[in-house]
């Protein structure tokens, strides 16, 4: 039995495969994040980064007030069971705005219309999927807005 001797062209082999497979994997990689983003977070992270500790101020306030808002599907329709400390809170305008959270699918406004047991229900329904929604909540003098996601 003769022993075969690993040659230069041996290493360049190795090397030409290892780097072949390395690029390749990169590249499917790339492609597939360019292919699966469908926009931008932000416009400008600059002035996102400024208007933060406003964001944070209307945050606490919004905690003060102890509303919670509780995302829910009726019949395929987005609901929102909205409660405060003395319990459901009836009589609010409720408005969503339904964006996918890849920015693929153009966002929706929809308002919500109050069944009589603190659940409001939005009149149309939405394509199933996952969607953000951005609640705008006014009661009782107060304005509240929370931020939610829901799988329909």
């Amino acid at each position: 039995m003769t022993k075969r001797q690993f040659t230069g062209w041996h290493m360049t082999g190795v090397m030409v495969l290892f780097f072949g497979v390395v690029m390749a994997v990169n590249f499917f990689m790339a492609r597939e994040a360019i292919h699966s983003f469908g926009g931008v977070v932000v416009e400008n992270s600059y002035v996102a980064s400024q208007r933060f500790n406003g964001w944070l101020a209307k945050a606490r306030a919004q905690d003060k007030l102890g509303w919670h808002a509780t995302p829910q599907v009726a019949n395929g329709r987005p609901a929102v069971l909205l409660t405060g400390p003395e319990g459901i809170i009836e009589g609010a305008t409720v408005r969503i705005e339904a964006s996918h959270p890849l920015g693929r699918v153009p966002a929706r406004e929809l308002v919500l219309s109050d069944d009589g047991s603190g659940r409001y229900v939005a009149r149309q329904s939405l394509p199933a999927g996952r969607w953000l929604l951005k609640i705008d909540i006014r009661a009782q003098g107060h304005d509240a807005r929370f931020d939610d996601e829901i799988r329909l």
